[in-house]
C-alpha cells in the first residue's frame, strides 16, 4: 500500500522509527510505532474510517486532538478516538460502521480503591502556558501536578515550524515553536516539586474539590489547593454545505499531522480562514510539499501579521479578502470547494463564485477557550487561575509569558515573601504581547545607494523585535524602543545577515552595493527547501504586494543549517533593488479557478451544525422561529448536543443561529454541561482501573 509519509522537511529533521503491523478491516498495513491510528490510517491513504449510522455519511479526522468524535474507530473491540489511540502490533482496527455491536467484556474488574493524590497545585495543560507557569512553580519549590493528555510536553508548540514573534527576551522570539517546546519541557526536570503526567486527562472538577483524572488508563483523584487551567483552546468549525465530507480539517489537525507525525494528508489544499492560523498552516503545507490552491477570508483584510500574509502572496498563495465558502463538494471526500464574495452583512454576491479544484479544505477560522475547568472549579470553591488561550485567546508567545505570570503569582500565593514580587513592567509587556496587529505604515526612506543595508519589508505595528537584539552593530531599533513600534535601520551594517536569518516573517532582505553599485546583490531569507533554488535557477522576483519585478538569475544560495535557512542571492538593478522582497515558489497554475464554477444544489440550512447527530442548520433555525431560545431544549428536541462530543463543536453553531435570528445572547438559556468533559470508558471508575 502506498504510504503518504514526509520523507524530507525542510525544518524538521525526520526520524527512522521502529515499524508496527497492525489490522485495519481485515487488511494488515503497516504504521509507526507509537503513532495514532488516525495517523497511521492516513499515512497509508486511508481518509474515511466509518460511516455514521443515521445516514452512512463519511467519518474521518476533523480536530486530531480528542475534542470531537467524528474520528471514532473500533480498536481491539473498545470504541475509541482515533487521534488520541496509540498502534499496536497486531491491533485489529474495525471501522465504526452503523451501530456497531461491540464484544461482551468478560474481563475481571478491579475493585481496588482509587488512588487519591493531594498538591499544592494542580495545572491543566502542558502547552506554552502551562510550561511557562510550571516552571516558574518549579524554581520557587512548589508542589505541582502538570498534567497533559499527550505523550509529549509542549502542546502546539510541538506543531510550530516557524520562527516565534514577540521578543528574544520574554518569549524566545526568532526560536522555532517546536523547539521552545523542548527547551521549557527539558528545564522542568531539574525542579523536583513539578510531576509530569503525560497521557493524562482531567475529566471534571467535581463538587468535593476533587479532580478526576484518567492518567495512562487508570483513573485516579487529584485534590489540589489550587488549579491552573491551561488546558487552551479547541478550533471552532464552520456552517457550509458540504461541511460533513471527509477531508475537512481544523488547523490544529492538519498542523498534528505534517508537522508532528510528518504524514502529508493532501496534495491540494484550500484555505478558510486569514487569522494567524490559517495563514501559518498555509506555510507550514508549502514546507511539506503540498500546493496551497488559495485562502478565503472573510473580513476585507486578514486578520493576521500582515508579514505572514505577504510572503504567502510573494511564494504564489492567491488570498482572497471579503470572500467566504459557499459549499465544498465531493462524493465523500472532498474533491473541490466553491468561494464567493461577500458584502458588508456576510451575505453571498451572486455572480462572483469561483470553484478549484481541492482534495483537502482547512477550517482555520477560530478558537473557544476550554473554560469549562474554570467554570466547574469555581463551583466547586477550589481557588483557580487561568493562562494562555484557556485564559484569552491569543499568540504563544504571549501563552508563555502570561504563563510566567501566573506560575509567580501563585508561587507567591505558597511561599509568600520568599517570592519576588512580579514587576509592573510585566503586566505591560504582557498587554503588548497579546495586542492585536496595529497601523500599516510606510516603508523608511533610504536615501543612500553604498555600502550595504538591510531593507525591513515589515511595515505593520506587531509585537515583535528579534532583529533589534541580534545586530552585531546596533544598527536596527525600534521607533520608539518599545515591542510593538516598527524596526528601523539607522547605523552601519557590515553584512551579516543576522537580521534576516532571525525575523520569523521573512520580512527583511539586504542590499549590498559594494561589489556593483549598478546591480547590488540582494539576499532573500529562504526556509521552503523542499522547493529547490540553486545557483543558476532563474525565479520571478515580486515586491512586498506579490506583483512582479522582472525574472533574475540565482548567483548564489548559502544554507545555514543551524537555524534551516537559506539566502537566495540575485544581481538585480539598483532601481528596483530595495524593491525586492522576495520571488515565486508555487506556479500560477496551482491556483487556477475551474472555468465554470459549481454551484449547489442542496439549500444553504442543509448544511450541518452537529456532526455528531446529524443534525441540520435549518433544523435548529425552525425551532428557533418556534420561540425556543433554551439549548437543552434544542438538544431534546433534535439531539443536537447529545453526541459523543458533548456539543463541544455544535454549540458554537447554534449560537450563531440565535444570533442571526435575532436573538440577544441574555436571552439564550445555556446548556448544561455534562458531568465528564471526555468519553472515558465506564470500566475505569470501578476501581481505577480495568484488569
Amino acid at each position: 500500500m502506498k504510504q503518504f509519509r514526509i520523507e524530507a522537511h525542510p525544518i524538521l529533521n525526520v526520524p527512522m522509527l521502529d515499524k508496527v503491523s497492525f489490522y485495519f478491516n481485515g487488511k494488515l498495513i503497516e504504521a509507526q510505532k507509537g503513532e495514532m491510528i488516525s495517523s497511521a490510517l492516513i499515512a497509508n491513504g486511508i481518509d474515511i474510517f466509518g460511516h455514521h449510522h443515521k445516514d452512512g455519511s463519511a467519518q474521518g479526522l476533523f480536530c486530531a486532538n480528542g475534542q470531537c468524535a467524528k474520528c471514532t474507530v473500533i480498536a481491539n473491540g473498545v470504541a475509541v478516538k482515533s487521534c488520541m489511540t496509540a498502534v499496536e502490533e497486531n491491533m485489529i482496527v474495525q471501522s465504526a460502521e452503523g451501530l456497531p455491536v461491540l464484544p461482551e467484556d468478560d474481563r475481571t474488574q478491579s475493585f481496588e480503591p482509587i488512588e487519591e493524590i493531594s498538591c499544592d497545585v494542580l495545572i491543566i495543560g502542558g502547552g506554552p502556558a502551562g510550561l511557562s507557569a510550571a516552571a516558574e512553580l518549579g524554581k520557587h519549590d512548589v508542589d505541582t501536578i502538570l498534567l497533559d493528555d499527550k505523550n509529549t510536553l509542549g502542546g502546539k508548540l510541538v506543531l510550530q515550524t516557524h520562527k516565534f514573534f514577540g521578543s528574544e527576551q520574554d518569549s524566545r522570539a526568532g526560536t522555532r515553536g517546536h523547539h521552545i517546546g523542548i527547551i521549557i519541557a527539558e528545564e522542568l526536570d531539574q525542579y523536583k516539586s513539578i510531576k509530569t503526567w503525560k497521557n493524562s486527562t482531567a475529566l471534571f472538577v467535581f463538587s468535593d474539590k476533587k479532580v478526576g483524572v484518567l492518567k495512562d488508563g487508570v483513573y485516579k483523584l487529584v485534590t489540589p489547593k489550587r488549579i491552573l487551567n491551561a488546558a487552551g483552546a479547541r478550533e471552532k468549525f464552520l456552517r457550509f454545505q458540504g461541511n460533513d465530507l471527509a477531508r475537512i480539517y481544523g488547523a490544529g489537525a492538519f498542523q498534528t499531522l505534517v508537522n508532528r507525525d510528518l504524514v502529508r494528508p493532501t496534495q491540494r489544499l484550500f484555505i478558510i480562514g486569514g487569522g494567524n492560523v490559517g495563514l501559518i498552516a498555509a506555510y507550514h503545507a508549502m514546507q511539506a510539499g503540498i500546493e496551497v490552491v488559495g485562502l478565503a477570508e472573510a473580513m476585507p483584510r486578514c486578520g493576521g501579521y500582515k508579514v505572514h500574509e505577504d510572503k504567502l502572496r510573494r511564494f504564489g498563495v492567491p488570498i482572497y479578502t471579503s470572500h467566504s465558502i459557499l459549499c465544498a463538494y465531493g462524493d465523500k471526500s472532498v474533491e473541490g470547494v466553491t468561494i464567493t464574495a461577500i458584502d458588508e452583512k456576510f451575505n453571498a454576491i451572486e455572480g462572483t463564485e469561483k470553484s478549484f479544484t481541492c482534495d483537502t479544505v482547512l477550517v482555520a477560522v477560530g478558537l473557544d477557550s476550554l473554560n469549562e475547568f474554570t467554570q466547574e472549579a469555581e463551583e466547586a470553591g477550589i481557588p483557580i487561575d487561568a493562562a494562555g488561550d484557556a485564559l484569552e485567546i491569543a499568540e504563544a508567545s504571549s501563552a508563555m509569558f502570561n504563563g510566567k505570570i501566573a506560575g509567580l503569582k501563585i508561587a507567591k500565593i505558597f511561599k509568600g515573601d520568599a517570592v519576588e514580587e512580579i514587576p509592573e513592567s510585566w503586566y505591560s509587556k504582557a498587554d503588548m504581547l497579546k495586542r492585536h496587529p496595529g497601523q500599516i505604515k510606510e516603508y523608511q526612506s533610504l536615501t543612500d545607494e553604498s555600502g550595504v543595508m538591510p531593507v525591513i519589508h515589515c511595515l505593520q505595528e506587531i509585537p515583535c523585535n528579534p532583529c533589534t537584539t541580534v545586530c552585531p552593530t546596533q544598527s536596527i531599533h525600534t521607533e520608539d524602543g518599545s515591542l510593538f513600534t516598527l524596526p528601523r535601520y539607522d547605523g552601519k551594517c557590515i553584512g551579516c545577515g543576522k537580521c534576516l536569518l532571525i525575523c520569523p516573517g521573512l520580512a527583511i532582505t539586504l542590499v549590498d552595493y559594494r561589489k556593483n553599485a549598478d546591480m547590488p546583490t540582494i539576499s532573500i531569507a529562504y526556509e521552503i527547501g523542499n522547493y529547490e533554488v540553486k545557483p543558476g535557477d532563474t525565479r520571478e522576483l515580486c515586491d512586498i504586494d506579490a506583483n512582479p519585478l522582472g525574472s533574475f538569475e540565482v548567483v548564489k544560495v548559502d544554507n545555514f543549517r543551524n537555524v534551516n535557512t537559506m539566502l537566495v542571492r540575485f544581481e538585480v538593478p539598483r532601481e528596483i533593488a530595495k524593491k525586492v522582497a522576495g520571488f515565486r515558489v508555487q506556479a500560477q497554475e496551482v491556483s487556477r479557478p475551474l472555468p465554470q464554477p459549481v454551484i449547489p444544489k442542496r439549500m444553504k440550512d442543509d448544511a450541518m451544525v452537529c456532526l455528531c447527530e446529524r443534525v441540520t442548520a435549518g433544523e435548529v433555525r425552525a425551532l428557533i422561529r418556534q420561540g425556543i431560545h433554551d439549548l437543552n431544549q434544542i438538544k431534546a428536541v433534535t439531539r443536537a448536543g447529545m453526541g459523543p462530543c458533548g456539543a463541544k463543536t455544535c454549540e458554537v453553531l447554534i449560537k450563531g443561529l440565535l444570533r442571526e435570528e435575532g436573538i440577544a445572547p441574555e436571552e439564550v438559556v445555556p446548556n448544561t454541561k455534562r458531568p465528564v468533559f471526555v468519553e472515558v470508558p465506564l470500566g475505569v471508575f470501578p476501581g481505577g482501573g480495568v484488569k
